[in-house]
């Protein structure tokens, strides 16, 4: 099934005309070659499965009438928030988002510590590429990505459910699988390459965060969330 996506489809509404975005209706009308009267499938990202007939096809803006029959995919029951530093090779970064997507990830906050080596992001790529993991994977929940924020900013927010933070500096007792408890909601901490600083950890020590182990290996930044949210996942499959 070839998925597309649309944030704009009413759930409730009547059949409705939707205008795909310039680069979905290029894939669908150019790479696809699709025509009018072409049944297609779109999705809202928040769990929305609709089917629709393609209207006209113009390979900048292609309309689509949705039908008003939905099939909605159930949600899970718990909210993953992964905190990750981004990576100094930015094509690592996006890997892990694009696994994390096709895994199951609610939200997403790159954060910026005091050995980050990257504190700039084009956060309109990093959503194109959410998007297309999301279309890939028939996930049909597109993940949450927030803007760039220094940890101690980060750190001052509220969080509902199990605080965590994984770091390299010493080895820690407590796997993230005896910890977590299914069902909750969670933030998971994942620093950068040079770690966490020792007065970032005490800050997010003392703002609750539970430190834990991912692993007897040490992991790459990206490869710790990769883990992080395939823990969370099988614990709660």
């Amino acid at each position: 099934m070839q998925l597309f996506y649309s944030p704009d489809i009413l759930k409730d509404a009547a059949t409705q005309s939707v205008m795909l975005n310039a680069e979905e209706s290029y894939h669908c009308i150019r790479v696809l070659r699709k025509k009018s009267g072409d049944i297609i499938y779109v999705t809202d990202g928040h769990g929305g499965l609709f089917e629709a007939v393609v209207t006209d096809e113009d390979s900048g803006k292609c309309l689509v009438t949705i039908k008003p029959e939905v099939s909605v995919a159930k949600k899970k029951p718990f909210n993953l928030h992964l905190a990750v530093a981004p990576t100094k090779n930015m094509d690592r970064f996006e890997w892990f988002l694009e696994k994390a997507t096709e895994i199951g990830i609610t939200e997403i906050t790159p954060v910026i510590c005091e050995h980050s080596e990257r504190t700039t992001l084009r956060t309109d790529r990093l959503q194109k590429i959410l998007v297309s993991a999301m279309k890939q994977s028939l996930n049909l929940h597109l993940p949450k990505l927030n803007e760039r924020v220094k940890l101690n900013d980060f750190l001052k927010q509220e969080f509902t459910g199990q605080k965590f933070i994984g770091y390299v500096e010493e080895q820690q007792e407590k796997h993230l699988k005896d910890c977590y408890l299914k069902g909750s909601d969670c933030v998971i901490l994942i620093g950068p390459e040079g770690d966490f600083s020792k007065p970032e950890i005490n800050l997010s020590k003392e703002r609750g965060f539970e430190a834990i182990s991912l692993g007897n290996s040490r992991l790459r930044t990206e490869t710790a969330a990769i883990v992080a949210t395939m823990i969370i996942n099988l614990l709660n499959d």
